[in-house]
């Protein structure tokens, strides 16, 4: 079963060395969107806990607005930390044409209410983990921005750290927004791939397979050769004849 959080991040040969050098001052604004965003989530977030404790079912008003949140949260926080140079659209809606991407599948039908009021408790490795990679997060963007200024190119390693660590931490924060109640995978890998059905219905079944004609294609062996034919015996009869 696929993770219901996917990051995706483009890979830029080329980067901005003004707007990386001035990087903190450029994302003030969205900080402070942020924080009227974190503000109301609180709220949202406690009330999606109540409905799950109590109903097992995720209100979708509430599940709608904490998943662009996390969503926008994403986006800006690859910015900040160096993994784009695209400027962050404002909002909390889907923007699939901006580098860092957040794929949030839709809620599920019923969920754990044990899972959810433990959530804080069951979540402890979570947080400890998401602690840590915050804090190689951190160190590694300081080495990119020192290495983006001076070159005015990325890293392909530096990248793939920097997804690494902003990936975690976008499904650790869905784990705690309740947006799932499985523990976050430490790739996309991991995660395996948020596919939807076709518009017109859902996945036709395979065809069924033709007669074989060997043994040993259908169980995966190579074919035997075929046995020599039998001599004529006492009875005068050969291989190919018919029993009489």
């Amino acid at each position: 079963m696929a993770y219901p959080i996917t990051f995706e991040a483009d890979v830029a040969e080329r980067r901005s060395r003004l707007t990386t050098f001035f990087r903190a001052l450029m994302v003030i604004p969205h900080l402070l969107v942020l924080l009227v965003y974190g503000l109301v989530a609180v709220f949202t977030i406690v009330g999606a806990w109540f409905a799950l404790v109590i109903t097992g079912r995720y209100p979708q008003g509430l599940y709608t607005f904490n998943s662009g949140v996390l969503r926008y949260i994403t986006r800006v926080y690859a910015y900040m930390y160096l993994l784009t140079d695209a400027y962050p659209p404002f909002g909390t809606g889907e923007s699939t044409d901006y580098p860092v991407r957040l794929a949030i599948a839709p809620p599920q039908p019923q969920y754990s209410r044990l899972k959810a009021l433990f959530r804080i408790i069951v979540g402890i490795p979570v947080l400890i983990i998401n602690y840590v990679m915050n804090l190689i997060l951190g160190f590694v963007t300081i080495i990119a921005w020192f290495w983006i200024v001076i070159t005015g190119k990325e890293s392909k390693g530096l990248h793939a750290a920097l997804s690494f660590t902003l990936s975690y931490n976008a499904k650790a924060n869905g784990y705690f927004y309740l947006l799932t109640e499985r523990y976050p995978p430490f790739s996309d890998d991991d995660a395996g791939t948020l596919t939807a059905a076709p518009a017109g219905g859902p996945l036709d079944p395979p065809a069924p397979a033709g007669p074989s004609t060997s043994l040993g294609s259908d169980i995966g062996l190579p074919d035997l050769p075929p046995p020599p034919p039998r001599e004529d015996g006492p009875s005068g009869l050969t291989s190919g004849d018919p029993l009489r």
